[in-house]
C-alpha cells in the first residue's frame, strides 16, 4: 500500500510499504477515509523529535472504515466508520481506569526511551516517534489500530467526513486544554495560536461558558477563521502588543485561564524569538517556549495556564517565579480524547461543533509531500492540509 514516510530532515516521500495485518485479537484494519496534518507533525519534520527513523509513517488524526477486526473485538464490526483517538489506550491500566488514557502502561513499547528523556513513559500514539511507540501512522491507505475497542468510535450518521476527521485529535486536544485548564461560567480566556488545536480550545471555552474569549496569532487567514467560524475575539501579536493589551482588556487583572496550543517551535517579534531559535539549533535548548513564557506572565493572579502544545526537552529562561508568586496552576498533558470523542461527536451532530473549515487544502496521498510543503510554510492561506488515501 502507499504510505507517507518521513525520510529525513523536512524530507517526506510516498512509498509502497506493507499492509498492516492483525497481530493481536484486539486489533482492527482500518481502511483510512481522511487524514490531516497537525501542527504537532512539524516538529518531526524539522527533526526536533529524535526518535525518528527514515521509513516511519506519520499521521495521527484520521477517521477510516474498519475493515477486518480481532477474535476479541466486540464494540466494532466491519463496516463501522469510526474517528480513532490518536493516542492509544489499552483501558485497562492504572492511569486507564482514572481517564488519563495518554498516560497508558502498556500501549509504549519502547518505554525505556522516554522513561530516559521523561522519567516515565506515556502511552503509545500513531505516528509520532519511537518515544511513542513507534506506531506507523495514518497517511495510508490502511492502518492497524490497537485495541479498537478503547480507541475507535463510531461516527453518527449525520456528520460528514470532514467534521468527524477532527474528533480525533484537535477537537479532544482543544477540549481537554479548556476543560483540565478550569474553564468556568464568567472567565475571561487567552489562546496562544489560532491553528486547529487553538481554535478548538477556544470553542470549548465558549461552549463551556467563558465570558470572552481571546485568540492570539499572526497569520490573517486564521484569525478570520477565528472571527468567522468559532466566534471569538482575536489579537495580531505583530500589531499589538500581547500583555498589555490582554490587562486592557481584562481591565488590569489579566486572563483567568491561559491555553498555549503553539509547542516547542513557537514565533514572535521580539528578540527572545532570536535567543530561542540559536539556542535551539546549537541544542543548547531543545525547545522555543515563547508562548509559554508570554502565557505565565499575562496569566491573571491566581489564574491558571495549559500547555497543550507539544514539547519534548528543556527550555530557557522559563518564568518560575511568576508562577509561584502569582499563584497559578500549571498543567500539561497529551490529549485524553477517549474521555471526549464521544461527547464531541454528539455536539457535532448537533451542530454545536463545526470544524470542516479547518480542512483548507484537500488533496491525495501522492500530493501530500506539497500538502506538508504547504502546511509548513502557511502558503495559499493553508490551515490544515487534508488527505484521501
Amino acid at each position: 500500500m502507499k504510505a507517507l514516510c518521513w525520510t529525513g530532515v523536512n524530507k517526506l516521500a510516498v512509498e509502497n510499504v506493507n499492509d498492516p495485518t492483525i497481530l493481536n485479537t484486539h486489533d482492527a484494519i482500518v481502511k483510512v477515509l481522511l487524514t490531516t496534518s497537525c501542527g504537532s507533525d512539524l516538529h518531526l519534520l524539522s527533526g526536533y523529535i529524535p526518535t525518528m527513523r527514515a521509513g516511519d509513517v506519520i499521521g495521527h488524526e484520521f477517521i477510516g472504515e474498519i475493515v477486518e477486526v480481532g477474535s476479541n473485538v466486540t464494540r466494532h464490526r466491519v463496516g463501522d466508520r469510526v474517528s480513532v483517538c490518536s493516542f492509544i489506550s489499552c483501558g485497562q491500566c492504572n492511569y486507564c481506569k482514572k481517564g488519563l488514557y495518554s498516560l497508558c502502561d502498556n500501549t509504549n513499547p519502547n518505554w525505556g526511551i522516554p522513561e530516559t528523556m521523561w522519567g516515565a513513559a506515556p502511552g503509545g500514539c500513531f505516528g509520532y516517534s519511537h518515544a511513542l511507540g513507534g506506531w506507523a501512522g495514518s497517511h495510508a491507505e490502511y492502518i492497524r489500530v490497537p485495541h479498537v475497542d478503547q480507541g475507535a468510535f463510531n461516527v453518527p450518521d449525520g456528520v460528514s467526513n470532514e467534521r468527524a476527521l477532527f474528533s480525533s485529535d484537535a477537537a479532544p486536544t482543544g477540549w481537554m486544554g479548556a476543560e483540565l485548564g478550569g474553564v468556568s461560567p464568567g472567565d475571561v480566556v487567552a489562546v496562544w495560536g489560532a491553528g486547529g488545536v487553538g481554535q478548538m480550545a477556544a470553542r470549548a471555552s465558549m461552549l463551556l461558558g467563558a465570558e470572552r474569549v481571546i485568540v492570539i496569532d499572526r497569520f490573517p487567514e486564521r484569525l478570520r477563521q477565528v472571527t468567522d467560524h468559532i466566534g471569538a475575539d482575536v489579537l495580531n501579536y505583530t500589531e499589538e502588543d500581547v500583555l498589555p493589551t490582554l490587562r486592557e482588556l481584562t481591565g488590569g487583572r489579566g486572563p483567568d485561564v491561559c491555553i498555549e496550543a503553539v509547542g516547542m517551535e513557537a514565533h514572535s517579534t521580539g528578540p527572545e524569538h532570536l535567543y530561542d531559535q540559536v539556542k535551539q539549533q546549537l541544542r543548547m535548548q531543545t525547545d522555543r517556549p515563547t508562548a509559554v513564557r508570554e502565557a505565565i506572565m499575562a496569566a491573571g493572579k491566581g489564574g491558571s495556564v495549559f500547555v497543550l502544545g507539544v514539547f519534548g526537552g528543556l527550555v530557557d529562561k522559563f518564568p518560575l517565579g511568576a508562577v509561584m508568586n502569582k499563584g497559578l496552576t500549571l498543567r500539561s498533558a497529551q490529549q485524553h480524547g477517549q474521555r471526549y470523542i464521544p461527547m464531541l461527536l454528539e455536539r457535532m451532530a448537533a451542530d454545536e461543533l463545526k470544524t470542516e473549515h479547518l480542512a483548507t487544502h484537500t488533496m491525495s496521498l501522492d500530493d501530500a509531500p506539497k500538502g506538508y510543503a504547504m502546511f509548513k510554510e502557511k502558503t495559499d492561506g493553508c490551515v490544515r492540509a487534508v488527505f484521501k488515501p
